[in-house]
């Protein structure tokens, strides 16, 4: 280890740390607000990343083995997404917008502007490093924020391209990014500063550290955070489409996805042949060697390696299960014959491990589910609308699909976000504009009439309130 360059790494850092003052000034200063302004910066954003889209696809191929292919479907695409769907319409999402006005504010207009938060934190986590640190930054930027980044050190070679993309294009009193080890920098940062809003993607755990810290200071917070989310296959459910989707929303990105189905439930008269179809799907998808397969990934580190292989003896494998830490790889693998008071359906796997149970009916199944209650995502798969709008009815989660998984992330016509402990808040396309601004509503009230009933003495006015505020 350098430890030079260490020491060296870890003042640069607390320089940066402690001079955030410089980010305040220049966002009190009004640069940002202007529809130029954000327009300029947004159009910059799109540019470089179309500049650095090879580069980007290495680090992420470096730290993940995401294929070109992946990489854009799941990363750069969807950012250049957002940033379009940003310069299209943000003339619109910044226009003040009139509202009614009730009748005991008679001769009154009521008009919501949009203001921007001010000094924005986004931290963000390794599975999908870009564009879950982008996405949010295309709304900071576009609410006409200053940003503070912090990109996760998991995936190093990711944040260093991400770094040179920012320090490229912005001056470090608008958008600053610092890199290094997040146990010591959020700390620092929000020890250090009151932020205007803080945006976490990550862990349970570490969200509520987070949302624990910012509470001290009455900081706003949007947390998107995890979960076990279940998928759930009725007997009536096209067995090719539901082992298809289901496959492909598990085991991209080696399954280190936080919408990916984390156990499935499959109803006992179709159990069989789905999973006959389960398996000829995934050796369809990645052949008979995962391991060599170029549309497989591969696991961030040792450390979860271990935590996920340990996984391997909380029940029986009936497929997959191949593993080598050498190499950080763990087979697409289905398990079932698994107790839910096991540690497997206790933590979200965050891998390529799916557990599945068999289900009689509707009750059977909520009652496993709600071990583990407000998913952050839930996936139906029926050919039943009726049995379609009752699972909907019963469940609480944040996000979800019918006849899909997964895909939902990507229509930024849609919130993204939890419910309860899989997150607060929500976000893409117009909803980051949103997350990241503050509706400012203001009343004007005309001179005339002035009516006496509004003022002191109240003596015999009180059928008169009654008839106004109705």
């Amino acid at each position: 280890m350098d430890t030079t360059k260490t020491f060296v790494d870890r003042e640069n850092q607390e320089q940066e740390i402690g001079s955030l003052k410089s980010i305040r000034d220049y966002y009190i200063s009004g640069i940002t607000r202007p529809y130029a302004f954000r327009m300029q910066r947004l159009l910059a954003l799109k540019n470089i990343v179309l500049k650095y889209e090879k580069e980007i696809s290495l680090a992420l191929y470096s730290d993940l083995k995401k294929s070109p292919e992946e990489t854009y479907a799941a990363e750069t695409g969807l950012v250049l997404a957002d940033i379009n769907l940003a310069l299209k319409n943000l003339h619109q999402w910044m226009r003040p917008r009139k509202t009614a006005t009730n009748l005991v504010n008679f001769r009154s207009s009521s008009t919501i502007y949009q203001d921007p938060k001010g000094v924005v934190l986004i931290i963000s986590p390794w599975n999908y490093p870009f564009q879950l640190l982008f996405i949010p930054l295309v709304g900071a930027i576009a609410a006409g924020n200053c940003v503070v980044l912090k990109p996760s050190e998991l995936s190093p070679a990711t944040a260093s391209i991400m770094e040179k993309i920012i320090k490229e294009i912005f001056p470090p009193e608008y958008i600053r990014i610092i890199p290094g080890d997040g146990s010591v920098i959020v700390h620092a940062l929000i020890n250090s500063f009151r932020f205007d809003h803080i945006f976490y993607t990550g862990s349970i755990p570490v969200g509520k550290i987070i949302y624990k810290m910012a509470a001290e200071a009455l900081i706003p917070v949007t947390l998107e955070l995890g979960g076990k989310s279940p998928a759930v296959v009725e007997k009536d459910a096209n067995i090719r489409i539901a082992a298809r989707r289901i496959a492909e929303g598990k085991f991209i990105n080696a399954g280190q996805t936080c919408v990916a189905p984390d156990y499935l439930l499959v109803h006992e008269k179709l159990r069989d042949k789905f999973m006959g179809e389960l398996n000829r799907t995934i050796r369809n998808f990645f052949g008979e060697n995962p391991a060599v397969s170029q549309s497989y990934g591969k696991i961030i580190s040792e450390k979860r390696f271990d935590v996920l292989t340990s996984y391997l003896s909380e029940g029986r494998i009936v497929h997959g299960g191949q593993h080598d830490r050498s190499a950080l790889f763990i087979a697409p693998t289905i398990m079932d014959n698994i107790s839910t008071d096991s540690v497997l359906m206790k933590e979200e796997i965050f891998g390529p491990i799916l557990p599945v149970f068999s289900f009689t009916n509707m009750q059977e199944a909520l009652d496993i589910i709600q071990l583990n209650p407000n998913p952050l995502s839930f996936y139906v798969f029926t050919a039943d609308p009726a049995k379609e709008k009752a699972w909907i009815a019963k469940l609480p989660f944040g996000n979800g699909c019918v006849n899909n998984a997964a895909w939902q992330f990507a229509n930024h016509h849609l919130p993204f976000g939890g419910i309860g402990n899989s997150g607060i808040g929500a976000y893409h396309g117009r909803f980051s504009f949103d997350i990241f601004s503050h509706a400012k509503p203001v009343m004007k009230t005309y001179s005339w009439p002035d009516l006496n009933i509004k003022y002191p003495p109240f003596t015999g006015k009180l059928k008169w309130f009654k008839l106004f505020m109705r």
